[in-house]
């Protein structure tokens, strides 16, 4: 499935703005083009259902975050060279393989404001073309030459896949703290990000004190978004969500907004949160009520001060970078949560 791929995308789904996020934009347009060639060129096969179902994914309107933030980095390092493009689509494609096995592991409807590949192909191939989209990726770290490269994107996997795996653990136990929430978040999503960051200083060849600044900035960032990303299955103000409102909801995920709520709840709302996230409450007015307890707390808002927070943290991480274009445009990118 060819077709055209913007590096147009909006890549903060909350409290941003379209000028905020314009240096951001604006700095990494070019070698975003560059990245989406590659993208498209090498989810290719001669298997027709693997481009058309990779693509009904790829190239659904992502917001392809990481391999921004990649392209963003190797400017901040003062990078010339190309390699950091082929690099910035793998982490693309490892990111999409994620996606398409949660999909099928939670039974999800919606992705990215349309039909999951798991309804529309089913869960086998989706499964599968999710594989093929991981071997893609190695396909281009070896291609690198890297072995540094190759650590870093191969123990970011393996931590990717460690936190899905505890999400899954944690799913349905009303005991789950923050703390073990944050372990969760900060290995399935801050991982990739603090990759797709330090990776450009060494393909930069940077020090080694640069490479760890930006591997946080990625962290933070990354705990960041997930942060907001789970306020939003709440925020009954909020339309920007790509997935249908209440999944986490109605799948039992102990993220911080419920947290927060059966923490600063009183006895029967505690009851109404352990029935609820056993699954015995999942109808729509189970989810209006939820909404509601949660917003009587001000529990999104408490999530979304707790994203600025580490949005903060990860602009505090570039300080030994020098002013700049590329400086300034990380930090509106931060500011826009």
């Amino acid at each position: 499935m060819r077709g055209a791929m913007s590096a147009d995308v909006i890549p903060l789904r909350a409290r941003g703005s379209q000028p905020t996020l314009a240096p951001m934009l604006a700095l990494t347009a070019p070698g975003m083009n560059s990245v989406n060639a590659v993208i498209l060129d090498r989810m290719q096969s001669e298997i027709p259902l693997i481009p058309a179902l990779a693509g009904h994914l790829i190239s659904g309107g992502g917001k392809r975050m990481r391999p921004m933030l990649m392209v963003a980095a190797a400017e901040l390092c003062g990078y010339q060279g190309a390699r950091h493009h082929k690099l910035a689509a793998a982490v693309e494609f490892l990111h999409t393989a994620t996606l398409l096995h949660d999909d099928v592991v939670d039974g999800s409807d919606m992705r990215r404001g349309k039909a999951a590949a798991n309804i529309v192909f089913g869960n086998p191939a989706t499964v599968l073309v999710g594989d093929f989209l991981f071997t893609r990726a190695f396909e281009l770290m070896v291609e690198d030459g890297s072995l540094k490269v190759l650590k870093i994107f191969s123990k970011a996997s393996s931590i990717i896949a460690e936190g899905e795996v505890d999400q899954l653990t944690a799913q349905r136990r009303i005991e789950t703290s923050e703390e073990h929430y944050l372990q969760i978040i900060g290995s399935k999503t801050a991982a990739l990000f603090a990759a797709a960051t330090r990776i450009s200083a060494i393909v930069a060849e940077k020090s080694e004190a640069e490479e760890q600044a930006l591997d946080s900035y990625g962290r933070n960032l990354g705990i960041a978004f997930q942060l907001v990303d789970d306020a939003i299955d709440y925020d009954s103000e909020a339309s920007e969500s790509g997935k249908d409102k209440g999944d986490d909801f109605r799948e039992g995920k102990m993220t911080l907004p419920v947290i927060l709520a059966y923490a600063r709840g009183n006895a029967e709302e505690r009851k109404f949160w352990e029935d609820a996230i056993a699954g015995f409450r999942t109808e729509d007015e189970d989810l209006a009520h939820a909404v509601e307890l949660i917003n009587r707390h001000g529990c999104v808002e408490a999530t979304r001060e707790r994203a600025r927070l580490y949005a903060q943290r990860a602009i505090d991480s570039l300080s030994i970078f020098p002013a700049g274009a590329a400086k300034f445009a990380f930090r509106e990118f931060s500011n826009g949560l």
